[in-house]
């Protein structure tokens, strides 16, 4: 009852915190100007990031593996896969992000997430929905990756839904929040060896009885803040083709990239 209770106020909770904090940004900016989210410097206006930050922003484009959107050192030619995706293909079909997770993507998303700076989402939304433009013109629905329940009323609003209503606004393909349920709670990935991230969120989602004829035969899009390892959002789409979606594909704000990456 309180894991059906908890997925039920995502949607709502995270507009009303969207509003709540938009318009308390708003009465503190009359006497405060905007800072930079990374280096608290003055900008023009919020959200916005300072042109130095800017700078240090690594922005995911071509060439990169078609299948998980590893940036190529070089250009292979079209189609080509990295390693990691002939090695150990994940069950979605394709993975966007805008930037890689670096030091100044890393302050965004913490400041997002754990600092009620949802006056960042516009632009990270932004970004995201310029990275995905291909998997956007083909989903049917973007569905957030959930929190569960105690999480979102400790955190009070879902970080990846609120990016994934920023997509929305700017793509037109609806928000599905109601598509995957988190059953239980996990422990934090964050320095866990890729095979404890796949044991912790083994059996932590569901897709709900009464979702599955809206999850039937359609193209997904699944959104969160970072992809690492994979696990969770691999997890994620494991669950929704086996409830009879066509296909999913994963859109992220950031994606951590290790060093040398060659394709094959």
């Amino acid at each position: 009852m309180a894991a059906d209770a908890g997925t039920q106020v995502q949607a709502w909770r995270s507009r009303w915190v969207a509003s709540l904090s938009a318009v308390g940004r708003r009465i503190l900016d009359l006497g405060l100007p905007p800072l930079c989210p990374t280096c608290r410097e003055p900008v023009a206006d919020p959200g916005a990031v300072c042109s130095q930050c800017w700078s240090k922003l690594s922005f995911i484009s071509r060439p990169y593996c078609e299948r998980l959107g590893i940036p190529f050192a070089y250009d292979p030619g079209p189609g080509v896969l990295s390693m990691e995706a002939i090695a150990d293909p994940p069950s979605y079909n394709r993975a966007r992000a805008a930037v890689r997770y670096d030091e100044t993507a890393r302050t965004m998303v913490q400041a997002l997430k754990y600092g009620d700076r949802l006056d960042l989402a516009p632009a990270m939304g932004r970004w995201m929905a310029t990275a995905g433009h291909e998997l956007l013109g083909e989903a049917d629905a973007l569905v957030p990756v959930p929190l569960h329940w105690r999480r979102l009323w400790s955190r009070r609003f879902n970080q990846a839904a609120t990016l994934a209503q920023t997509v929305s606004r700017i793509s037109g393909v609806p928000v599905a929040h109601d598509l995957l349920k988190r059953m239980r709670a996990t422990r934090q990935q964050v320095g866990l060896t890729q095979a404890e991230r796949a044991r912790n969120v083994q059996g932590a989602f569901r897709v709900p009885r009464e979702a599955r004829p809206q999850v039937r035969g359609k193209r997904l899009l699944l959104v969160d803040d970072v992809l690492t390892s994979g696990a969770t959002l691999d997890t994620c789409a494991r669950i929704l083709l086996r409830a009879g979606a066509a296909s999913v594909d994963v859109l992220a704000f950031a994606r951590v990239v290790q060093a040398h990456r060659a394709p094959i």
